[in-house]
């Protein structure tokens, strides 16, 4: 059992598309999104091309401090089939973390971080046999924790980030794709967007210039109620 991790406010029927597939399933509690084949999100770096067509489903929130949990489970059996978590802004802003299918003996366990334009991929080997695994994607401010779970209560850090056009309204949620001739089903459960389960750095305080925007001490912010 998953323990209490405060009030939900991921709500499903507020939900948008970018580029809405041809086949999935939204629920309550539980989407599904069948992939189609050469779909992709990728901006220039190293491989010089731009793919920008995967399937991005998401809530619109100004909540500056938030997390997000879900669980995924994938049928992926093709390279680089992948579903995970995204915070996708426009086609040359986003982040997306997931589980990529390698070559039926490991699977890359990974991020992707996009600034005005340019990726880079952040990625560790996990076994081909993992199936399902938990996200956690927090939010300060413009800064971003992504972390990973196999049981939902234990969770490791993946991924700390800036996007530097996070600056109020984002959005944020689930996305699958798969960039090769391939397709396959992905399945996001236990949907849940809490307050910030990501805390402030209590070690070394900032830098003077580099305190956040938002009139408050180091250590500290202002604050909506979720």
């Amino acid at each position: 059992m998953v323990p209490e991790r405060g009030k939900n406010m991921f709500d499903v029927t507020k939900l948008e598309w970018t580029r809405e597939p041809a086949s999935y399933v939204l629920g309550a509690g539980r989407i599904e999104i069948v992939t189609e084949p050469h779909t992709d999100l990728w901006q220039r770096t190293y491989y010089h091309f731009r793919n920008d067509n995967a399937p991005v489903l998401q809530m619109r929130t100004r909540e500056r401090y938030f997390s997000f949990v879900v669980r995924t489970e994938f049928e992926s059996r093709r390279r680089f089939d992948q579903c995970g978590v995204a915070v996708y802004l426009d086609s040359e802003n986003w982040l997306k973390a997931s589980v990529e299918y390698g070559d039926g003996a490991f699977q890359h366990l990974g991020s992707v971080v996009t600034n005005h334009g340019y990726s880079d991929w952040a990625m560790t080997e996990i076994d081909a046999s993992v199936r399902s695994l938990w996200y956690r994607l927090s939010r300060r401010e413009q800064d971003f924790c992504v972390e990973c779970s196999r049981d939902g209560l234990h969770f490791s850090q993946m991924r700390v980030c800036h996007l530097w056009d996070a600056v109020d309204e984002i959005a944020f949620g689930v996305y699958a794709c798969s960039p090769e001739e391939s397709s396959f089903r992905a399945v996001f459960t236990d949907l849940e967007m809490t307050d910030c389960r990501w805390p402030a750095h209590d070690g070394q305080p900032p830098d003077e210039e580099e305190l956040p925007g938002n009139g408050c001490p180091a250590g500290g912010e202002k604050r909506s109620d979720l």
